[in-house]
């Protein structure tokens, strides 16, 4: 009996890991809901509320291993809650990916014809410095002229 009791606790203990660990990765589909609401606070509240919420990094639009940033229509960071160095930039436009592409002008283009969309590159993930397999949906928020957006991390692909 007593054998059977920690069999069934180890048990417990590796589907309450198993189930906790599932839960960090963001979905394609929260970032598209996370985008809209980001995109429903900036008009409904205004850009500079919704900056201050954007950025922040325990704010409502970091989730999981995700998060919502803010960019310009002229490629300039507004918000981002794990790296807000990068709103100090006077444009994103130089910066690449360990593979050449241009990230940030890909996002912009996107936002410019589509309005929305997903786009792929390499990024590091939060607190680390090696880059990883990335896609990004991009959303233009209506009426504005700037777009969030909100990734997630793809393992095991070769990109």
């Amino acid at each position: 009996m007593k054998k059977l009791h920690m069999i069934a606790a180890l048990f417990a203990i590796l589907c309450f890991a198993a189930s906790a660990g599932a839960q960090q990765a963001a979905t394609k589909e929260e970032c598209v809901l996370k985008c809209h609401e980001a995109a429903s606070l900036i008009n409904s509240k205004g850009l500079d509320e919704a900056i201050k919420e954007i950025s922040d990094p325990k704010g409502p639009f970091v989730w999981k291993d995700s998060y919502v940033f803010m960019m310009s229509m002229d490629v300039k960071r507004l918000a981002h809650p794990m790296q807000p160095e990068l709103t100090k930039l006077p444009h994103c436009l130089l910066i690449t990916d360990p593979t050449d592409k241009a990230l940030f002008v890909s996002f912009v283009n996107l936002a410019k014809t589509a309005g929305q969309g997903w786009v792929e590159y390499m990024w590091p993930k939060p607190g680390k410095k090696d880059p990883s397999k990335k896609i990004t949906y991009i959303y233009k928020v209506p009426g504005k002229d700037v777009f969030v957006g909100a990734g997630i991390y793809v393992g095991g692909m070769i990109y």
